[in-house]
C-alpha cells in the first residue's frame, strides 16, 4: 500500500488480543484539509466521553469544541507550539479537554487529571470507532486558551485533541512525513508491568 494513503493500515501488532477498535487506533498528524467533521460521530465521542468514570461521580472534565472556520479554532491553533502548529490546524475540530481541578465551592478535585484522562480515552476509542482520528498534543499555552475563553483559575487546560478524517500524508513536510508512516512501537508489556 502507498505509504501516503490515508488508507494506510496502522494497526498494531500486538502481543495479547485486544479489541479491533485499539489495535487500529492510532494518531496521525494529516488530516483532510477540507472534509467537514462527521457531526453525529463527534456528539458520539462527546458521549462517550461523558459517560466515563469519575471519582464520586465528580464528572470533572470540560470540553471546547472549535470546528475548522470557526474564530474558537483560531483561538486553538493560535495556542499550538512548536511543530503542531504546522498541522493541527487542518483538523476539522480541535477540542480542548480541560480538567476541573477543584469544585464550584473550593474543593479540591485530587483524581481530575486521571478522570479527564478516562474520559479522554473514552472520547478517542468511541471516535476512532465511528471513522474520526484523533490526536492528542500537550504542546499549547495554557494560558493563552484560558484567556481566549475566560476559564476560571479551577478549569485546567491539558490536551488538546485533534479530531478529524485522516488526510494523505504526502501533505506534511519530510520530517512529519516520516513519523507518519514509521513503524508502531511500544516497549514490552514486562516492561511496564512493575510486579505481578
Amino acid at each position: 500500500m502507498n505509504a501516503n494513503s490515508p488508507t494506510l493500515d496502522r494497526t498494531a501488532v500486538t502481543d495479547s488480543p485486544v479489541l479491533d477498535v485499539l489495535a487500529a487506533r492510532w494518531s496521525p498528524r494529516a488530516f483532510d484539509s477540507v472534509a467537514p467533521v462527521d457531526e453525529a460521530a463527534l456528539a458520539s465521542a462527546l458521549e462517550a466521553a461523558r459517560w466515563s468514570p469519575s471519582a464520586n461521580n465528580s464528572q470533572p472534565w470540560r470540553f471546547i469544541v472549535a470546528r475548522r472556520g470557526t474564530e474558537n479554532h483560531r483561538l486553538v491553533v493560535d495556542s499550538l507550539v512548536g511543530f503542531n502548529r504546522e498541522w493541527a490546524g487542518d483538523a476539522a475540530a480541535l477540542v480542548v479537554a480541560v480538567a476541573e481541578t477543584e469544585s464550584a465551592d473550593g474543593r479540591p478535585l485530587a483524581f481530575a487529571a486521571y478522570d479527564l484522562g478516562q474520559a479522554v480515552a473514552h472520547f478517542s476509542v468511541q471516535a476512532h470507532h465511528d471513522g474520526l482520528h484523533v490526536h492528542q498534543m500537550g504542546g499549547f499555552d495554557r494560558d493563552a486558551v484560558r484567556a481566549a475563553f475566560d476559564l476560571d483559575e479551577r478549569f485546567s487546560p491539558t490536551v488538546v485533541i485533534a479530531v478529524g478524517p485522516v488526510g494523505d500524508a504526502a501533505q506534511l513536510s519530510d520530517a512529519l512525513r516520516e513519523r507518519e508512516v514509521a513503524p508502531r512501537v511500544r516497549r514490552p508489556l514486562a516492561e511496564s508491568i512493575l510486579a505481578a
